[in-house]
């Protein structure tokens, strides 16, 4: 199963164009294909393909490699949805998809990932509200959702993470007031709602 998304992954991402696709595809151990790391079962628990010229979409097979825990595609040129299926991957602890051309919508499912530490979705293109369920992420400590086109209000759930260091909100069109829930992030050290539609007092 492991080899099939990651075959899926190479495929709708154009992976005969990618700067680096050393032994992808071929009969090497998959821990040695460019990227990965496994743990001692041979289970992939980390793919970092940052900069490497991946063009097309995340394909939905990627969500069911349950056993990953780092998934960092940022700074390519990545298009279309995030799939909903990412919130399979149960024991990712950081995701960052940043600086791509992702569109459409944050899914909800992104909340049931209960490990997530950081989540970067900086620089996209993406739209819609913020969804509320990113307050079940419990041991969040970064996210960052800037310069996208995100539209609503800041949803006051976001006062849960109470693990929350950094939390950038800035370049989108947000709406409303900022909800006085925030004042229970009593570890933020960085906030950035710079650039919004925000109104109503602080």
């Amino acid at each position: 199963q492991q080899r099939s998304a990651l075959a899926g992954l190479y495929d709708a991402t154009n992976g005969n164009e990618w700067d680096n696709s050393t032994s992808w595809l071929s009969d090497a151990p998959i821990c040695e294909w460019y990227g990965l790391d496994c743990n001692n079962d041979d289970e992939v628990i980390a793919i970092s393909l940052t900069m490497n010229g991946l063009q097309g979409s995340i394909p939905s097979e990627l969500g069911f490699m349950i056993n990953l825990e780092l998934l960092d595609l940022d700074f390519n040129s990545l298009t279309g949805s995030i799939p909903s299926e990412m919130g399979f991957m149960i024991n990712l602890e950081l995701l960052d998809l940043d600086n791509n051309l992702l569109a459409g919508s944050i899914p909800s499912e992104l909340g049931l990932l209960s490990n997530l530490e950081r989540l970067d979705l900086d620089y996209n293109l993406l739209a819609g509200s913020i969804p509320s369920e990113m307050g079940l992420l419990s041991n969040l400590e970064q996210l960052y959702l800037g310069t996208n086109l995100l539209t609503g209000s800041i949803p006051s759930e976001l006062g849960l993470l109470t693990n929350l260091e950094h939390l950038w909100l800035y370049g989108n069109l947000l709406t409303a007031s900022i909800p006085s829930e925030m004042g229970l992030l009593s570890n933020l050290e960085r906030l950035d709602l710079d650039y919004n539609l925000l109104a109503g007092s602080i």
